[in-house]
């Protein structure tokens, strides 16, 4: 009787029923998570321009630099190119001008030369307009046309090259003929067709000779 009458006491517990959510929580959550999505979509578009912006900017900083660049060297450039004008120029001139001045001390040492020289020729002439006179008379006269034709080599800085018993040099006579001759020494001038001339260093003719071997 006692375990029928617990029986009895007992009574059947109902079944735990699942909590569920509700849809519109669902919905709501779903909506947070796009805005989100959206949320991080739009930060890395952000981003993105940002980016892009940054890197416009580098590239205009950039062009913008080349072109200053470039229009500096340009104007190097015509720089240069005008000073290589102008210089050349004035290498023109100074050509020209030094051609010129050559030209008049050319002209001017050729001038006093003659100068010297026609007296010679004022006395050659007089002495030809004789009519009579005797040899020793021409002689005379010729002698001091030679000796008036010295002088004026004298003033020129003239000098003779190339007297008998001279050691022969070929840089200022010239060997027409060769003898052989005990009585001197060797590579002696024994004979002088003509003489040479010259002005310091520089040779004007040089002398025609004999030399013993």
């Amino acid at each position: 009787m006692a375990a029928e009458e617990e029986k009895k006491d007992v009574q059947p517990q109902d079944p735990v029923q699942e909590e569920t959510v509700p849809e519109e929580c669902a919905q709501c959550a779903e909506n947070e998570e796009q805005a989100d999505d959206a949320s991080q979509e739009g930060e890395e578009t952000t981003r993105e321009k940002k980016l892009e912006q940054k890197w416009k900017k580098k590239l205009e900083t950039a062009e913008n630099l080349s072109k200053l660049e470039l229009e500096k060297a340009n104007a190097e450039t015509q720089k240069a190119r005008e000073q290589l004008v102008r210089l050349a120029a004035e290498y023109e001139n100074f050509r020209k001008r030094s051609e010129r001045e050559k030209q008049a001390i050319h002209a001017d040492a050729t001038a006093g030369a003659v100068s010297e020289l026609l007296s010679v020729a004022d006395n050659l002439e007089r002495a030809l307009a004789q009519k009579d006179c005797s040899a020793e008379d021409l002689r005379r006269g010729v002698e001091m046309v030679m000796n008036q034709l010295q002088a004026a080599f004298h003033k020129l800085d003239v000098e003779e090259m190339g007297q008998v018993g001279d050691p022969f040099d070929p840089n200022i006579h010239n060997a027409i003929s060769h003898i052989e001759d005990e009585s001197v020494e060797e590579n002696t001038i024994v004979q002088v067709f003509e003489k040479g001339y010259r002005i310091g260093d520089k040779v004007i003719r040089h002398a025609m000779v004999q030399v013993a071997n």
